[in-house]
């Protein structure tokens, strides 16, 4: 008698009804799985209760009956069966296992589980690395600067003075009414300030002492970084960010040119040559807001003041005032560039890194300020 041939190693994959459960034959595998999905779709469910489902002559398997037999154990599982494989080969379990279907969600119900908020202290966790991040980036692209300075020095021809002159012009020269206005009226301020307690004592003479000595070392450099940085500084920023984000940066790299060298380098120059001059500029007037309001408030000529000036303000208090220029110029360039180089995305990102460039700036000048004071009073200057 001839063996039967639905029943041997080569026979299609079947499904059939048992007293109690449901029977696998054949090869579940892609020459063999023929009509097998036509007959899971016309599967009788049976009634809730155990269901055996035995795949003991169940002879090949391949992912896409795998995939189907996870399928049928979903569909009997969702009918409110409890289904128990047995006699499936050690060989298949490690595939079946593999295609684990994933529980459906009810109704109505979200996509993906809501993510959990942070933590107080995974959140500040979080904030501190990016602050380090950034810290770390940050002293990174001044050193690259730097380098890229000492290869400028030792092959003058590599830098581009035009566009030096250029930002002399933009961040000093045109940011000469802004400085003498607002440095005008803060010695105006100052002054005003120490009249009264001045007129108290019969020391009005002093206000020389007070509006020379305080705007030179202090306000005048300070007051003109700050709105350097919110006025060159945002402009640096904003500038190299939309190249940025328009892939200009990227159209120089691929023709060879260091944006380094032609964007961040003559910015940093032109800016520690012009907030000096600025610097000067800012303190005369502000000098001369304070003359004006001691003449009018206590009646100091300003033959007295000058003359009163010149023996309360020190060369080493004007220079230490001229010493902090330069660098609070190389801190706002640097910052500006930095946050336009990293700039991603669109135009939300441009304006992100611009704000980001304007508070980082003025928050490392005061600090930059403050550690000069730290320094100056331990050199006692």
């Amino acid at each position: 008698m001839l063996p039967d041939p639905a029943s041997g190693p080569d026979a299609l994959a079947s499904l059939a009804p048992t007293p109690g459960g449901l029977r696998l034959a054949g090869r579940w595998n892609a020459q063999g799985l023929g009509g097998l999905p036509a007959q899971i779709a016309s599967l009788q469910t049976p009634p809730a209760g155990p269901v055996v489902a035995d795949a003991a002559a169940l002879t090949a398997l391949d992912t896409g009956g795998a995939w189907l037999l996870q399928k049928l154990l979903r569909r009997l599982t969702d009918a409110g069966c409890s289904v128990t494989l047995q006699g499936l080969q050690p060989a298949f379990e490690g595939l079946l296992a593999l295609t684990v279907l994933p529980p459906v969600a009810p109704p109505g119900s979200p996509k993906f589980p809501p993510k959990p908020p942070p933590t107080v202290l995974e959140g500040l966790g979080r904030r501190s690395a990016a602050v380090a991040e950034e810290g770390w980036a940050l002293l990174s692209f001044v050193g690259e600067t730097a380098l890229t300075f000492g290869r400028a020095l030792v092959q003058p021809s590599r830098l581009r003075w035009r566009p030096v002159l250029f930002n002399v012009r933009s961040a000093g020269l045109d940011a000469l009414p802004i400085v003498g206005l607002l440095s005008f009226l803060l010695g105006i301020v100052v002054a005003y300030q120490g009249a009264e307690q001045l007129r108290r004592y019969g020391a009005n003479i002093f206000v020389a002492d007070l509006v020379g000595v305080s705007m030179l070392r202090e306000f005048a450099p300070l007051i003109t970084a700050i709105i350097v940085a919110g006025r060159s500084g945002s402009a640096y920023a904003a500038q190299i960010g939309t190249m940025a984000v328009t892939e200009e940066i990227d159209a120089l790299r691929t023709l060879g040119v260091a944006p380094l060298e032609l964007l961040v380098l003559p910015k940093v120059i032109a800016l520690v040559i012009a907030l000096p001059l600025l610097t000067v500029f800012a303190d005369v007037l502000g000098v001369l807001g304070g003359m004006l309001m001691a003449q009018m408030q206590l009646g100091v000529s300003p033959v007295e003041f000058i003359e009163r000036f010149e023996k309360a303000v020190s060369l080493s208090s004007y220079l230490v005032g001229l010493a902090k220029a330069p660098v609070f110029a190389g801190i706002i360039a640097l910052v500006g560039c930095f946050q336009g180089l990293r700039t991603r995305g669109g135009a939300d990102s441009v304006g992100l890194h611009t704000t980001r460039s304007v508070v980082q700036a003025i928050f490392l000048v005061i600090v930059a300020d403050a550690a000069f004071s730290v320094v100056f009073s331990l050199l006692d200057l």
